[in-house]
């Protein structure tokens, strides 16, 4: 058994493509309009859906936004570097909620962003090989 995605619903789709392909490097693996669903699913990540988990973006045509609930908690994302990471995501006029540094009763250095829907993305600096 593998985890092979998680979606998440975002309001507008090629907003959401742009979040994750152009700001956090994912590329988009597939894309499917559903016309008598009236929706439309992409799958974006870092390497094929055959041996990486992946994030499907489903966009409901005629629904721009939605509920996140307080049920959702992140998608956790290795990055070498979470500062830089967080430079990044600021540069391409993306959301830091929580600068880089370590978590709080350890030492591992997280950051925190959102994407266009307001879903958080938790950056996780990657640890020097000892």
């Amino acid at each position: 058994m593998r985890i092979m995605h998680t979606m998440l619903r975002v309001g507008n789709l090629e907003r959401s493509i742009a979040f994750y392909t152009q700001v956090l490097g994912m590329k988009v693996l597939r894309k499917q309009e559903y016309p008598e669903g009236k929706f439309t699913l992409a799958f974006v990540g870092y390497g094929d859906e055959a041996s990486h988990a992946v994030l499907e973006l489903t966009h409901n045509w005629e629904t721009t936004s939605y509920n996140l609930g307080n049920g959702y908690g992140h998608v956790a994302i290795e990055v070498p570097d979470a500062y830089k990471a967080c430079e990044e995501v600021k540069k391409h006029g993306g959301k830091v909620t929580r600068e880089a540094g370590p978590m709080k009763h350890g030492t591992t250095v997280i950051a925190f962003v959102e994407d266009p829907d307001g879903y958080k993305i938790e950056f996780i600096q990657k640890k020097a090989s000892t």
